[in-house]
């Protein structure tokens, strides 16, 4: 199985809402025995986890389908997870689901354009903000502190639902592990 996390390469990203799907996989990392196999030609982190697969695109989300087609394609891989934030979903939010459309995610447009709709999604809420104008500054700012107090808590348990996957089909993992999201003030 190929398991990759949307974001966007670099440090100024690192803690971003765009970036909820490598921190996952950095998550990941940090629990299981990896070895880092990635090669120019991926466009991407990628690591071995036991008979899986970890991908972090460097293309920058709107290219994320081109990296993750070259890994697909390469090992001859049949199911993809991808991991990626949700504006549709309150912050904290966890859901899972097989298909369906991009909602206007470009990392989705480019993962559906590269690979078809057909993978399994973990869709991470992070919320919206107030005016539909503010949607790119919004995904590619940080977490505001209160957000942070429930991060690592999130994060671990999108990371074990993750791990749930790699055994249990979506509507199991969905009915045990989806999450309606943090209450904020």
């Amino acid at each position: 199985m190929l398991i990759v996390g949307l974001g966007n390469p670099g440090s100024a990203y690192a803690s971003t809402r765009h970036n909820i799907g490598f921190m996952v996989i950095d998550e990941l990392c940090r629990r299981r025995n990896v070895v880092n196999i990635s090669k120019s030609s991926f466009d991407g982190e990628l690591f071995k986890m036991g008979n899986h697969f970890l991908l972090k695109p460097l293309t920058f989300m709107n290219l994320s389908g081109k990296s993750i087609l070259a890994v697909k394609n390469f090992y001859k891989i049949d199911d993809v997870i991808v991991i990626h934030d949700d504006l549709d979903l309150p912050f904290g939010a966890l859901r899972f689901k097989k298909g369906g459309g991009h909602g206007g995610h470009n990392g989705l447009k480019s993962t559906d354009l590269a690979i078809s709709p057909e993978y399994t999604r973990v869709r991470m809420g992070i919320g919206k903000p107030e005016h539909k104008s503010q949607v790119a500054d919004y995904v590619l700012h940080s977490f505001s502190s209160e957000e942070q107090t429930h991060l690592k808590e999130w994060i671990g348990k999108a990371a074990d639902a993750v791990e749930l996957l790699l055994t249990s089909p979506c509507s199991e993992v969905s009915s045990k592990c989806s999450l309606k999201g943090f209450a904020l003030s």
